[in-house]
């Protein structure tokens, strides 16, 4: 799946056979993996400058299967397989030549890509003399080292001269790509973005599936939308929920309108591969990421008692840290007090669970309601937008300033304009978009200016309570 910068695994399975077929899978690592092919392909007696192209070679063709997913995202247990009709020779068991060992440790975390892309390169080849192809001539190599050409030329003769070789590329333990979870409306991060990504590179050759307009990584309505239509598209149950199967639908997908498993690929732009959200979540970082974790753990908080509270700061200092620690023990998860991949799961699908107990309809629409957990914007329309626009409203009534909008659901101009002007007085960024904390903003001067009194939205049917 192409997500993030490219990088070696640690281990790569090979499948002895073609792909359907019932043969061994053999999982070694992945210099090993190199060693064999360049051994099983090329000759130890060729001029070095041939030998470290066709490695270089060997190796982008093993990172492009490996990156691009090509055999998981179909449903396959392995990475690449030992045939040549498909990929690139190997052979159980067999001899590795001394020189190809030593040439393949220096050089085995290296990669070909085209400039201005991040995918390693579909570098296709052939022996050039009972095979022809449009890639590397692997007898040409020879010709070429004996002119005294060097490794990049002779790639680049038959590559082109807008090549890159990426060297000291960082080794890592792979995993797949799914993130084990399915992903739906209100979830927020990489994963998310990586979909929009992709869905709306897809739509340009299926132009049914919607265009989303902000690839900000949140999951919204019109996410929900553009997955919706491309499981329609492509005979899967159309839930709007991204699932592994319809995660690895995606990534075959995108995989195969950008050409990124051929010789003329489209290319993956840095913009498109860039994850933009931090990983982990830890003590001494501050911002919006901070908030939204800690106006999650506020209302698990109010709903498990043996999660510690937590004041909405944007800091992430020790109150925080020991809030985390608390959910981490009450879910059962090492106690860190970091917020790794596992713990943010795990709050997100706490605090949905709180929102999925009392549905937006049943709930009188003048009640303070929790952050409904997608982010709103323009074009969205939903029965949150029509509680977001009550108590807009209602605002109104004592801060002429801001915008008194009707209760119709949809999430047009006027209520971006009356959005824009809340955050104005409040000093928020004003970009007309409702987090959660421009929500927990809105709610709290609802709350005071209807009650008289701070009635936030935690605990009780309704998710009111009078603190």
């Amino acid at each position: 799946m192409p997500i993030g910068e490219p990088y070696i695994p640690e281990y790569i399975t090979v499948h002895l056979g073609t792909p359907d077929s019932p043969g061994e899978n053999i999982t070694l690592p992945f210099p090993e993996y190199i060693k064999n092919v360049a051994s099983s392909e090329i000759f130890p007696t060729w001029p070095e400058a041939a030998i470290r192209a066709n490695i270089y070679a060997i190796i982008s063709f093993a990172l492009n299967r490996y990156y691009t997913e090509w055999y998981r995202s179909r449903g396959y247990n392995f990475d690449i397989t030992d045939n040549t009709q498909y990929d690139q020779k190997f052979v159980k068991g067999r001899q590795i030549f001394e020189n190809i060992s030593q040439i393949t440790d220096e050089i085995f975390n290296s990669y070909v890509r085209r400039q201005g892309s991040v995918e390693p390169l579909f570098t296709a080849f052939c022996n050039g003399t009972t095979a022809v192809c449009d890639g590397l001539s692997q007898w040409g190599t020879v010709a070429l080292a004996e002119e005294g050409l060097v490794p990049y030329e002779i790639l680049a003769r038959y590559y082109g001269d807008n090549i890159d070789i990426v060297s000291d590329v960082p080794v890592r333990t792979g995993t797949p790509s799914y993130p084990g979870f399915p992903i739906s409306l209100g979830y927020f991060g990489n994963e998310a973005r990586t979909i929009q990504v992709q869905l709306n590179r897809i739509s340009g050759n299926y132009p049914a599936i919607p265009k989303i307009a902000d690839v900000s990584g949140d999951f919204d309505y019109a996410t929900e939308d553009a997955v919706r239509v491309f499981q329609e598209i492509f005979g899967l149950e159309p839930t709007g929920i991204v699932d592994s199967a319809t995660w690895y639908k995606i990534a075959y997908i995108f995989t195969s309108v950008k050409k990124l498993s051929e010789l003329n690929s489209e290319g993956l732009r840095e913009e498109e591969a860039a994850r933009q959200f931090t990983e982990t979540l830890r003590p001494g970082m501050q911002g919006d990421k901070i908030r939204n974790l800690q106006y999650y753990l506020s209302v698990i908080g109010a709903y498990y008692d043996a999660v510690q509270p937590v004041e909405i700061t944007g800091y992430y200092g020790q109150e925080t840290e020991n809030s985390v620690k608390s959910f981490q023990q009450v879910f059962g998860l090492p106690q860190t007090g970091i917020v790794d991949r596992t713990t943010a799961r795990d709050i997100y699908r706490a605090y949905f669970g709180i929102i999925d107990s009392s549905p937006l309809s049943e709930i009188n629409p003048e009640e303070v309601i929790l952050f409904p957990g997608v982010v709103l914007r323009e074009g969205s329309s939903s029965e949150a937008v029509k509680f977001l626009q009550t108590y807009l409203s209602y605002i109104h009534q004592t801060y002429p300033e801001i915008n008194d909008v009707s209760a119709t659901g949809y999430f047009g101009p006027v209520t971006k304009a009356a959005v824009m002007a809340f955050q104005k007085l409040y000093g928020l960024p004003q970009n007309g978009v409702v987090g959660s904390t421009v929500w927990d903003a809105i709610t709290k001067l609802y709350s005071d200016l209807r009650f008289g009194m701070d009635k936030r939205p935690y605990q009780s049917p309704g998710y009111t309570i009078t603190r």
